[in-house]
């Protein structure tokens, strides 16, 4: 704990808060709220930590807090400051998919559509439901079943679906607002469960149809009480009413936590939602959270009931999602919920592996680097290649991993333009600049290492700019490859030297996977240029063949060589007007000796 936490420990408040969590680069890591501010903060400091969290204390070196007037508040305000600044340590929900919705539109004349978007636009949205099939195949169902539009836009005559008595035909008719008004308390009806009653209004007009030997219209409603029976009556009831709840169990081991939620809609079982994360604190904190940021995603429209677990704080998870909440004390809500608890357990333990495995290979691998380097853990790494022929299209570029694993939206790519054309050194030297120049003008986050691809030339150039030029202190490694062109040896310090390593060691295997993605992302840049380049000294100069028809010709012959063996014919039929096919074989008639 260095001095400056000890200080602003020493003068927390004994009141509700929220604190704000600062690594070394003023970024927010981490976000908590607390019932007792002094309370919470110094155990962070103080006593012994899981893996995770102390990771987490060892990141610190600052932090903020605010204070409220309640628990609720600082709940309340816990969220926002989680969903504003996105703190790398904080609960995070892994599935980021949306659920689909069956909505009747408000339009004049309203359709029945499947959609995963909510929005107040005055259309009756009925779900979610996480089994997408079948929500598709309930609205195949009530297409049959209701006369709404079908067509997206209005047509100008009747369709088959007219003809079918699936429509009312709007484009040619005049529907009454009342008959709409009637199909739509219908629709909602069903969707509520009055689907029983539906089919049994069915089974009276299949009877009386075949007693009147209407044996195509009683084959009709047999169908319908068919795809009924199929869709909305296939599934294994849970409850013996209809109303719709959402049914939450979690399970907490070595530091995660795992939340299970069962959706119950007409009363079934239709689908689960799972959510794995890491927890810094007591378990029943940490799923209030998570409930709080469940219902905040438009997708998860709140239920009619919400049961949760034993141990859950109800008034204070009443008061933030704004409704009721239950713990079940006995009956099938109370089994659901235990099945949810044991299907978070055995979630847990089937998967506790491959976290385990993941994380020796990301924060893991970065502490073990930083260990065999004797730094912190570079939680941030940058690492810059040079890709080039013969001086010909010199390109950099510059990768991004942050907590082991690469940050592709943070990748870089440069065009050299001040070095001279066969000066390594030179390059390393300008872009090296140009990327920390930008980064300390726009007050970007810095690198915990620079990872240099090349030896100790490349280093020192690296070194000259970043230390001398720009005062920073950061360190400098560079990575050298065997004659294989494997990754082979680190080196690092001041004199520069072979760091040793176990080449079966997961901070090695890290060093691979950053020279190699490095090298990657270079080369795929020197070629892309190199193709531009080539196609642009082999065509360029012919009138009428600009950067279209350039790209249109490589396209339909694939190489500048066929390009070149083409007919007239063959240029015409590829979409060259018969000007510039006859400009295009004069020129490599002329040229092709320089162009080979």
């Amino acid at each position: 704990m260095n001095n400056l936490i000890e200080q602003k420990c020493s003068i927390l408040p004994d009141e509700p808060g929220c604190y704000l969590m600062k690594d070394r680069q003023g970024t927010i890591i981490y976000v908590g709220k607390a019932k007792i501010l002094k309370n919470r903060v110094r155990s962070y400091f103080k006593g012994a930590h899981d893996g995770k969290t102390l990771r987490l204390v060892q990141e610190i070196v600052d932090f903020e807090y605010i204070v409220t007037s309640s628990e609720l508040e600082a709940l309340i305000l816990e969220l926002h400051l989680i969903k504003k600044h996105d703190p790398k340590y904080n609960i995070m929900l892994k599935d980021d998919k949306t659920y689909p919705y069956i909505k009747i539109t408000a339009e004049k004349d309203p359709r029945l559509i499947i959609t995963r978007q909510v929005k107040k636009d005055k259309g009756k949205y009925f779900g979610p439901y996480p089994n997408s099939h079948a929500a598709h195949e309930t609205k195949k169902l009530l297409d049959r079943l209701y006369p709404l539009r079908k067509c997206q836009k209005m047509p100008n005559r009747v369709c088959l679906y007219y003809h079918m008595g699936q429509c009312l035909a709007p484009c040619v008719k005049k529907v009454e607002e009342n008959t709409y008004e009637t199909i739509i308390q219908e629709i909602a009806s069903f969707l509520n469960g009055g689907h029983t009653q539906v089919k049994k209004e069915l089974v009276q007009k299949m009877n009386s149809a075949a007693e009147t030997l209407e044996f195509e219209r009683a084959k009709e409603y047999r169908d319908q009480i068919s795809h009924i029976e199929q869709v909305m009556e296939k599934q294994k009831m849970t409850m013996n009413d209809f109303t719709s709840r959402d049914i939450f169990g979690f399970h907490v081991d070595k530091g995660w936590m795992c939340v299970q939620v069962f959706f119950i809609r007409q009363g079934k079982l239709i689908e689960r939602d799972v959510s794995l994360f890491p927890i810094f604190r007591d378990p029943e904190e940490e799923f209030i959270t998570f409930l709080g940021q469940f219902y905040a995603k438009p997708e998860h429209i709140k239920p009619k009931e919400i049961y949760v677990p034993l141990t859950t704080d109800l008034d204070l998870a009443s008061n933030l999602l704004e409704m009721k909440v239950f713990v079940p004390q006995r009956g099938t809500k109370k089994n659901l919920v235990e099945l949810a608890e044991k299907n978070a357990k055995i979630a847990l333990t089937e998967k506790f592996h491959l976290i385990e495995r993941q994380e020796e290979r990301t924060i893991g691998a970065v502490e073990q680097l930083g260990d065999s380097m004797g730094i912190a853990p570079p939680m941030r790494i940058e690492a810059f290649d040079n890709s080039h022929i013969h001086g010909t299209d010199a390109v950099s570029a510059m990768v991004v991993f942050i907590d082991g694993r690469s940050s592709k939206k943070d990748y870089r790519k440069y065009k050299t333009k001040t070095a001279a054309k066969h000066d390594d050194y030179g390059a390393m030297r300008e872009v090296v600049r140009r990327r920390y120049t930008r980064v300390l003008k726009e007050n970007l986050p810095l690198p915990d290492l620079v990872i240099i691809d090349g030896g100790k030339g490349q280093i020192e150039a690296a070194r000259e700019i970043i230390e001398d030029e720009l005062g920073l202190d950061i360190p400098i490694a560079g990575l050298a490859k065997d004659g294989k062109h494997q990754t082979s040896q680190l080196i690092y310090g001041d004199p520069l030297e072979i760091i040793p390593m176990k080449r079966t060691s997961e901070g090695f295997y890290l060093l691979q996977r950053i020279q190699d993605e490095v090298h990657r992302f270079a080369i795929t840049f020197h070629r892309q240029q190199r193709g531009k380049h080539t196609i642009a000294s082999s065509l360029d100069g012919i009138e009428g063949i600009g950067p279209q028809r350039k790209k249109l010709l490589l396209k339909q012959f694939g190489s500048l060589k066929k390009i070149q063996a083409a007919s007239k014919e063959e240029l015409m039929a590829a979409g060259l007007p018969s000007k510039q096919a006859d400009l295009v074989i004069d020129h490599y008639q002329k040229n092709v000796l320089s162009s080979e």
